[in-house]
């Protein structure tokens, strides 16, 4: 299987943001695509009409190489964990204002993913803090943090006027926090809740509310992504990307939604297995760092190419 590059537009100033993520450049001509492509369902309509066009087939596969976790769940199955999360969040926090900000600490992993849709369906807008970043520029009420990040040197900053603090283990087999939430709630001086200790008691159906006018954004900026890759229904796009980036969160998640297709996520990604992995998973395109546009991947007759995804979104 052979690999095909392609090449990002010219550099432009921001001209928006997915989940807090700088959208950056790109040139007049993609600015004005993106200004003018609209989406009226938002992320929540993107990710129900992908439900409906395929609720069983694979929809998001994920690998984390550093412990051999595979986990591969369809639209339903999705869904399932994106409902549950979000009545979590409306139960934590007695319902989001539109457009509320909700942070989110979390790395490339199929959780992440389940809480990032959930908080779209809320009404919120995800706010992701990448590690080592300038540290949250708005308060909100509700954190989603993965238990190494909760911990860390930065803590307390990324925590600011949080009420309540969602942490996640992010183990295999959805494993509950190693150090227990009373302990780190101490810890860190803030109430804390294990996702996988509270997320099962929610009931598995979400009304998501009706989209207001400019909160369309994320879906938007997935809906150009889709076309400006070329993104076609049922492409799987392989991804060793993270979530700290607009282009890795497009690549990652929105954009394979929004043109009906599926994504391969790989975290602590074996690069010496990617080729194989990219044909056992029938990926049709790559993003991320690990599988150069010039490397020939041929691993078995009928396996036709790869496309590699032009970087954007900075």
């Amino acid at each position: 299987m052979s690999a095909r590059g392609a090449t990002a537009g010219g550099a432009g100033p921001v001209t928006g943001e997915v989940a807090g993520l700088p959208l950056a450049g790109l040139g007049p001509a993609e600015r004005a695509e993106l200004a003018a492509t609209d989406s009226p369902t938002g992320v929540p309509g993107l990710f129900a009409a992908r439900r409906r066009a395929d609720p069983s087939g694979p929809l998001l596969t994920y690998y984390d190489d550093a412990t051999g976790e595979r986990t591969e769940l369809s639209a339903t199955s999705l869904d399932n964990w994106v409902a549950k999360t979000a009545n979590l969040i409306v139960d934590v926090t007695g319902g989001l204002g539109a457009g509320e900000p909700v942070r989110v600490a979390l790395p490339a992993h199929w959780q992440s993913a389940v809480v990032l849709l959930a908080v779209w369906s809320a009404g919120g807008e995800p706010r992701i803090q990448p590690a080592g970043g300038p540290g949250p520029a708005e308060a909100a009420r509700i954190a989603f943090v993965d238990e190494q990040r909760l911990t860390g040197p930065d803590s307390r900053a990324l925590l600011a006027g949080v009420d309540d603090v969602v942490a996640l283990s992010l183990r295999p087999f959805g494993a509950r926090l190693a150090a227990g939430a009373d302990h780190l709630g101490r810890a860190v001086g803030a109430d804390v809740l294990d996702y996988a200790a509270e997320v099962p008691a929610h009931g598995d159906s979400f009304g998501a509310p009706a989209l207001i006018a400019g909160r369309d954004g994320a879906a938007r900026a997935a809906l150009w992504a889709a076309r400006r890759w070329g993104l076609a229904t049922g492409e799987r796009v392989l991804t060793t990307a993270g979530y700290d980036t607009a282009g890795g969160l497009l690549a990652g998640l929105l954009a394979p939604v929004a043109a009906g297709g599926s994504v391969v996520l790989c975290r602590h990604a074996d690069r010496g297995g990617l080729a194989r992995r990219a044909t056992v998973e029938k990926a049709t395109a790559f993003h991320g760092p690990g599988l150069p546009a010039d490397t020939d991947t041929d691993t078995g007759a009928g396996t036709g190419s790869i496309r590699v995804l032009a970087a954007i979104g900075g």
